[in-house]
């Protein structure tokens, strides 16, 4: 059966409440925002094929998680595209699981090409793919998710300058830019201000786009792909809610790394529509 972008997404919102609930931890806000972008990139934009997973990515187009603990969005995106049985999503956070809190590589979950612990990180690793891609002469690109709140980490910024400099125009950065992070707003946090400015300032191709709009989704990755091979990496900030998708998570910091009970998770239910079947 084919599923629509909007059931799959659905079918992703209920796996990251259940498991964050099933495991009494983990980080349910901004999976939820990055959820519409990571179904598309996985379902629709990115030239994978799961069965046929490498960790060196050659041949194929690579994604790293900066963003290292919204790991309940990429499990639940990768065992829907087929990276892994479904099934194994319930032994999330569990000891000796391959689904850690960050993404791990010494168990050797299909899917996860780096590590992702310290924040901040992912971006330069990222660009290393992207540059390792070139030198061998493989056209795929290279896609990396970091977060807003993240994005207040100095080798974010490092790597942002090195990617112009090194005319890394196989490279795609997507910004989940909800406003939120531990401690509250981003901007009571550390002010960071016209993220748009800042990126182009780097000499980074800036895309503004709506995270939760698939419409405005795939005209941004359309966009990534017409400025791509031009001379510049491409940033594309998501405007997205932290929790979007469950009222009572949704436009607030404080669901970024809280469980829910029970009764939580049974309320988040009723508001996601069950279309992929559960694990």
């Amino acid at each position: 059966m084919d599923y629509t972008l909007e059931q799959i997404s659905s079918q992703v919102r209920r796996d990251i409440v259940r498991m964050v609930t099933k495991a009494a931890s983990g980080h349910p806000g901004g999976s939820l925002s990055s959820t519409d972008i990571m179904t598309y990139l996985f379902f629709k934009e990115m030239n994978v094929t799961p069965e046929n997973w490498k960790r060196n990515g050659a041949g194929l187009d690579m994604f790293f998680l900066s963003a290292g603990h919204i790991t309940p969005v990429f499990y639940s995106v990768l065992a829907r595209r087929g990276y892994f049985p479904v099934e194994e999503l319930n032994t999330f956070r569990l000891f000796g699981t391959r689904l850690q809190g960050h993404p791990c590589i010494e168990k050797g979950l299909p899917g996860i090409n780096q590590a992702a612990g310290s924040l901040g990180q992912g971006l330069s690793v990222a660009l290393g793919a992207a540059e390792g891609k070139k030198l061998s002469g493989d056209p795929r690109r290279v896609f990396v998710l970091v977060g807003d709140g993240e994005s207040e980490e100095g080798q974010i910024w490092e790597a942002a300058l090195i990617a112009a400099h090194r005319k890394s125009d196989n490279l795609v950065a997507i910004t989940d830019w909800n406003h939120q992070q531990i401690d509250g707003n981003t901007e009571d946090v550390a002010g960071l201000g016209d993220l748009e400015a800042m990126w182009k300032a780097f000499g980074w191709e800036v895309i503004v786009a709506d995270g939760h709009d698939f419409k405005a989704i795939e005209k941004a990755f359309a966009d990534a792909r017409e400025k791509g091979g031009k001379g510049k990496p491409v940033m594309i900030l998501f405007r997205t809610e932290m929790g979007h998708g469950v009222d009572f998570m949704a436009g607030t910091h404080k669901w970024h790394g809280k469980n829910p009970s029970p009764e939580q998770c049974e309320e988040a239910m009723k508001q996601l529509k069950e279309t992929m079947g559960d694990f």
